[in-house]
């Protein structure tokens, strides 16, 4: 039945490689279990229901890509997409519903993240994904990477307390003598000291040891490590689709759709070439790759979390043999088995009380920094020596952490000024005409938002 399922023969593998592969991209993907729930969580999501929330969408995407596209590859609730419902979404939808809504700003996104998977969905159908990816140059789709990067480690150093805010210089280094910021050094280091041994599942372990440690010190209570499985009614079922059918929210649709699609498509990539997948240049069962992914996100959004992707962590079970869906279907059947292990994910990504309304997350944070770490080799990839490229990077990249923590008005200056740069540089007719589409939808944005 497996053999002829997986095809593990063809696929020159077994049972107990796929197994082992499968526990390999287990953990190094297992901190998402701990980190989505303490991103969603500060938008009034339950706490609870989102971890649960989160490995069942997690396993659904992996059994998914096992059945539809038989490739190694696990998916999760991505980092940055988290990011961007949290820090961006939510307060625009809080502005455009009004404070008399009844709808809380939350339910919307979720709203509008099962919208963006129904589009990718008919994208993945009838191969519009094609077009909407050579649209968008290969320097900007690695730029984005890059400022999501940036943007996520700067919410690290935040609730790792090593940022403050300052009046004069806006930033500044905080305090050695707060305890919450030397474990958070502590968790750094930790995970980085891991990573350079080549230890499989630093980032999970290193945030292990880091919350035991704070338990030692008292800065994190300790609440056991298995418990029934909490309840995911707080957040199941409860987006809301109604609340954003408005022509003023195509713009949040339309980032959750884009970030999910070249995230995808960028991960299928390294992941194909990783693995020996691809053949001239293309990879096989991609559609079936896609949709697995797009029908992830809108489970997830019915189930209570943000948009789900393919992870790139999958290279670790490739790196360790797996070939096959049958290393996604054992890291799918762990995610469903992290629901019993609630405590001691709560108190990994509990926060610790700084004042009445401010808390710092030092198991947590240090993760966050390192994914910065390393979302930060895309920049490789763009030329910097032709300033038409290298300058709409740049503001790409600068604009997400520095402007209001907003993956939108990164991708508006790049596209923008992408499009003038080259018209000016001579070479308007290789521009995609997509790009000239969005680009005036953005221009038409400010114009709209400044009026």
């Amino acid at each position: 039945m497996i053999e002829k399922l997986f095809k593990l023969k063809e696929n020159n593998t077994d049972v107990r490689t796929e197994v082992i592969a499968g526990i390999t991209t287990f953990m190094t993907m297992a901190y998402i279990i701990c980190v989505q729930p303490a991103i969603l969580s500060t938008v009034g999501m339950d706490f609870k229901s989102v971890m649960v929330a989160t490995c069942l969408a997690s396993a659904i995407g992996c059994f998914l890509m096992a059945l539809l596209a038989n490739y190694p590859i696990a998916l999760a609730p991505a980092m940055g997409h988290n990011v961007y419902f949290t820090y961006v979404a939510c307060p625009f939808i809080a502005g455009l519903l009004g404070a008399d809504s009844r709808v809380l700003p939350w339910q919307a996104a979720l709203g509008a993240v099962f919208i963006s998977g129904v589009i990718f969905i008919l994208c993945a159908l009838f191969g519009f994904r094609e077009n909407i990816i050579k649209a968008v140059p290969l320097s900007l789709r690695h730029a984005i990477t890059v400022g999501i990067g940036l943007l996520i480690a700067m919410i690290g150093f935040e609730w790792s307390g090593l940022t403050i805010p300052d009046p004069v210089v806006y930033v500044k280094l905080g305090s050695f003598k707060n305890p919450a910021v030397l474990l958070s050094i502590f968790g750094v280091m930790s995970i980085s000291a891991l990573l350079v041994l080549n230890v499989r599942g630093a980032m999970l372990i290193g945030m292990l040891l880091t919350a035991f440690l704070g338990s030692m010190l008292g800065l994190l209570e300790y609440k056991g490590i298995v418990s029934p499985v909490p309840s995911i009614m707080p957040t199941f079922m409860k987006l809301n689709i109604k609340s954003v059918l408005g022509i003023g929210f195509l713009e949040i649709i339309f980032v959750f759709f884009f970030l999910d699609l070249f995230d995808t498509v960028g991960t299928l990539i390294g992941v194909g070439e990783k693995g020996g997948f691809t053949k001239n240049g293309e990879l096989p069962r991609a559609r079936g790759a896609l949709l697995a992914d797009a029908a992830a996100t809108v489970a997830g959004a019915g189930l209570g979390t943000s948009t789900v992707s393919s992870y790139i962590e999958s290279v670790a079970g490739i790196s360790s043999g797996g070939r096959t869906g049958l290393t996604s279907i054992v890291t799918g059947v762990l995610m469903v088995l992290a629901v019993f292990f609630h405590p001691i994910v709560s108190m990994v990504g509990g926060g610790y009380r700084v004042s009445e309304n401010h808390f710092l997350y030092p198991v947590v944070a240090p993760a966050m920094i390192i994914v910065g770490v390393m979302m930060m080799s895309s920049v490789r990839n763009i030329d910097w020596d032709r300033y038409s490229e290298s300058i709409p990077s740049f503001l790409t990249i600068a604009a997400m952490p520095f402007c209001g923590f907003s993956i939108t008005e990164g991708i508006a200056f790049g596209f923008i000024s992408y499009v003038l740069l080259n018209i000016i540089a001579g070479r308007a007719r290789a521009i995609h005409p997509l790009l000239y589409v969005f680009s005036v939808l953005f221009i038409i944005r400010y114009a709209y938002l400044n009026a």
